[in-house]
């Protein structure tokens, strides 16, 4: 079943870039964005990811936290990572593949990957905003995250 607003977010456990396990427990207790990017490396995914590398600070006030989860390897997530100095966690939903995106309802069948959209999560886990694009070539605006993070 999709993840939807007011239910509680689909239980995962995903390792970062650095083989940390990071799972939906660990984000409980704040606030947190679960942004899904289709395509490391691409222009519109680095900008989104460095826009919330940028934020944390911002975030932090706000008590959120956010992490990344692609459908790509580790060693690819933890290149990408460093090209682009991002110290955010980067999760790898890799295998079985696209499972965690899939769970949550924004896994693309056809593409391989997961759709660009990001699920606003209170300090218990649950659903309280879903920020999407209507194409992988729009990015998403950061703006909506805080005004979701703001209205919880």
């Amino acid at each position: 079943m999709a993840a939807e607003i007011g239910a509680p977010a689909p239980d995962f456990t995903l390792l970062d870039q650095e083989r940390n396990p990071v799972s939906l427990d660990d984000l409980k207790g704040q606030k947190a964005l679960v942004a899904f990017i289709p395509f490391p490396f691409t222009g519109i995914c680095t900008d989104e990811a460095c826009t919330l590398q940028m934020n944390l600070g911002k975030l932090a006030d706000l008590d959120a936290r956010a992490v990344i989860i692609t459908a790509h390897a580790l060693p690819t997530n933890k290149r990408w990572a460093e090209e682009n100095d991002l110290s955010l966690p980067v999760l790898s939903d890799f295998w079985p593949h696209g499972k965690v995106a899939t769970d949550f309802g924004t896994f693309d069948e056809n593409l391989g990957v997961p759709t660009r959209t990001t699920y606003v999560l209170d300090a218990d886990g649950v659903v309280r905003d879903i920020v999407a694009t209507e194409s992988l070539g729009v990015a998403r605006e950061y703006d909506a995250y805080v005004e979701a993070l703001e209205a919880i």
